[in-house]
């Protein structure tokens, strides 16, 4: 996703079309999201028509078009998000809440996005049993998918796709049993051996933290045999009806592993900051901030939660003059944004903070690269 995002907020387009929908996860709700994407539809085609010739504007209608055409809203999450140009159209399902709207520019509307995304903790559930195992993907407290052989992410895949069943269990090599706790152990630790080579070929492509769920047992042979141990930020062993629980059952059960990840990532990120203070490498006047984030200097920016700043930006003389009234004509109304899509663009990395760590005197902090 994060590379999405980055190529289409590199992208310059006249028009570059950006339409976003709140659709729904679940029938029958999700039967009236094709009248909402139609609706934006129509609000984007009045505007093509209006303001650019009909051969762009329909070059740009017929391209969507053609994308959403076998959209299957069965496998809605809570966003639907459209960016389109004479050239090309994506189409992103994503687990945020968003405002419909259209915005037609020279750039794709990502920074929503790129806030949301820079804010949320991302991960994998592995959902271990004896005789299976799960792949859940998450976004804090919302499912985005549950891996599946139907799943375009697992074509091609050199392992086993999930879920991934242990069919080899208690076998003896004569087709008899051997249920003795050994065999047991090495049978098992066999089976959890090629999910984790299915987890790590996965992981490759999006390289997201693991939480692993299941009993206290297979937990601790899953750990042992993993390749990436380090890639582990928790495990939940009290999670009920593993099998067969819906997968926004199982996420609902890691959120209080995840909120403590995200504390404990809060209270590292308090040392880093201190840590680059002393380095002389702390930048938190928001003129210098946004200097060094749009030359690419920015390593990891900190945010505090709920920060925006209206501000008029020179991207020629590498300025930026906070202002109070954001309809003043030339002023940004999100300079924070602006400022967290370079650091992004870049290489960086955002961190959101929690308002009773960051506070009003020092909302922003960038830790420079040199």
């Amino acid at each position: 996703m994060k590379a999405t995002l980055k190529s289409l907020r590199e992208t310059k387009a006249n028009p570059a079309v950006s339409i976003f929908v709140k659709t729904h996860r679940e029938h029958p709700a999700n039967e009236q999201d094709p009248i909402a994407l139609k609706n934006q539809l129509k609000v984007a085609e009045d505007r093509l028509t209006k303001e650019y010739d009909k051969r762009t504007a329909t070059t740009i209608l017929d391209n969507i078009q053609n994308k959403i055409s076998e959209l299957n809203h069965n496998y809605n999450l809570d966003t639907l998000a459209i960016f389109a140009s004479t050239d090309d159209v994506q189409v992103i399902r994503m687990p945020i809440d968003t405002t419909e709207r259209v915005v037609i520019s020279d750039r794709f509307a990502t920074r929503d996005l790129v806030r949301d995304m820079a804010s949320a903790v991302h991960y994998y559930t592995v959902v271990l049993t004896r005789d299976n195992a799960r792949l859940i993907e998450a976004s804090n407290d919302r499912v985005v998918r549950e891996f599946d052989k139907d799943d375009d992410a697992q074509n091609n895949m050199e392992n086993i796709q999930f879920p991934v069943e242990n069919n080899g269990l208690y076998t003896t090599g004569d087709g008899g049993s051997d249920r003795s706790s050994n065999n047991e152990s090495s049978h098992l630790k066999e089976f959890f051996n090629q999910v984790d080579k299915s987890v790590q070929e996965l992981w490759g492509e999006h390289k997201m933290p693991l939480v692993i769920v299941g009993d206290a047992k297979n937990i601790g042979y899953y750990k042992e045999i993993c390749d990436r141990p380090d890639n582990i930020i928790a495990t939940v062993s009290n999670a009920t009806n593993l099998e067969d629980g819906s997968a926004q059952h199982i996420v609902d059960s890691v959120q209080e592993a995840v909120e403590e990840y995200r504390t404990s990532l809060h209270k590292a990120a308090l040392g880093e900051i201190d840590k680059a203070r002393g380095a002389n490498m702390l930048q938190t006047d928001l003129q210098e901030v946004y200097r060094s984030a749009f030359q690419g200097a920015g390593e990891t920016l900190y945010v505090r939660r709920g920060y925006i700043q209206s501000a008029k930006i020179d991207e020629k003389a590498q300025t930026l003059s906070p202002a109070n009234d954001a309809t003043t004509e030339g002023i940004t109304d999100d300079a924070i944004g602006e400022i967290i899509e370079h650091v992004i663009h870049n290489g960086g990395e955002a961190v959101f903070m929690p308002q009773d760590i960051m506070g009003e005197d020092q909302p922003i902090a960038l830790v420079t690269r040199y």
